[in-house]
C-alpha cells in the first residue's frame, strides 16, 4: 500500500507519516529531507541556490541515502549524517528556490518512485499524491493556519536554540506557502481525490487517529 502525505510547510506532514509508518510498520520516506540535502549541497560547496547545472553535476557526484536506526529516520550525504544540518534557517529559507528547479525535482521524483517500488511505505511532501504517487491507495492533504504553522516552527526553533520572531517565521510561512503553489513544475497542491485534514486545532494524536481511521477504510 503506498500512502502520499501533502501539504504546506509546518502542516504536520512529517511528524503525522513518521508515526503513521511506524504504527502499521511501513517504511517511511520523507521527500522533503532530500531536496533539503541538494540545498545543503549547493551551500557546502558555494554553488547558487539557482544554479542549476552545477546543482546537478553535485547531485551526480554525490549520494543522497536513508538509514533507518532506533531513534528515527537519518539522512546522509555520502557517508555524513546531515540530519540536523538539513533543518537550519538557512536551508529553511531557500529550498524552494532548489526545488523549482524542474531537471533536481525530475532526479528526485525518480529516486523517490524507485524507494516506493514493492513495499508499503508512507510518503510525505508536497506533489507526492499528484506527481510522484499519482495512483496512491490514500491520499492526506494536512493543512493548518499560517499563524498555528508559524507557532509550531517557532517552537520547534526554540528547541534546537534558535529564536526568530513569530512574526518573521509568518512571514516566512506565507512567502514559503505563495513559492511552493506558483512554481512551475509540481506547484503544492491537493490532489483531486485525497482527504483534506485541518490539523490546526486538533493534538498529534487526533491527526494519527484521523489518518489511521481513513488508512483502514482503504484496506
Amino acid at each position: 500500500m503506498q500512502i502520499a502525505i501533502d501539504g504546506p510547510a509546518s502542516a504536520g506532514k512529517s511528524t503525522i507519516a513518521k508515526l503513521i509508518a511506524k504504527k502499521l510498520n511501513f517504511v517511511y520516506c520523507d521527500t522533503g529531507a532530500m531536496y533539503r540535502t541538494v540545498t545543503l549541497l549547493a551551500k557546502k560547496h558555494n554553488v547558487g541556490y539557482g544554479d542549476t547545472l552545477n546543482i546537478l553535476k553535485l547531485m551526480s557526484e554525490h549520494k543522497i541515502h536513508f538509514l533507518n536506526q532506533a531513534d528515527g529516520q537519518h539522512v546522509l550525504l555520502d557517508d555524513e549524517d546531515v540530519s540536523d544540518a538539513i533543518r537550519t534557517e538557512e536551508i529553511t529559507n531557500n529550498v524552494s528556490q532548489v526545488s523549482a528547479i524542474k531537471e533536481v525535482r525530475t532526479e528526485l521524483v525518480e529516486m523517490q518512485r524507485d524507494l516506493a517500488n514493492d513495499v508499503d511505505i508512507v510518503m510525505d511532501g508536497r506533489d507526492i499524491g499528484t506527481t510522484v504517487l499519482p495512483n496512491a491507495e490514500v491520499k492526506i492533504f494536512l493543512i493548518a493556519s499560517v499563524e498555528v504553522r508559524a507557532q509550531r516552527r517557532f517552537k520547534e526553533n526554540i528547541e534546537r536554540g534558535i529564536n526568530t520572531p513569530l512574526k518573521e517565521l509568518q512571514d516566512e510561512i506565507a512567502a514559503r506557502d505563495y513559492k511552493d503553489s506558483h512554481r512551475e513544475i509540481s506547484p503544492l497542491k491537493k490532489a483531486n481525490d485525497a482527504i483534506e485534514v485541518d490539523t490546526s486545532d486538533m493534538t498529534i494524536e487526533q491527526v494519527v487517529d484521523r489518518v489511521t481511521e481513513i488508512v483502514n477504510e482503504h484496506k
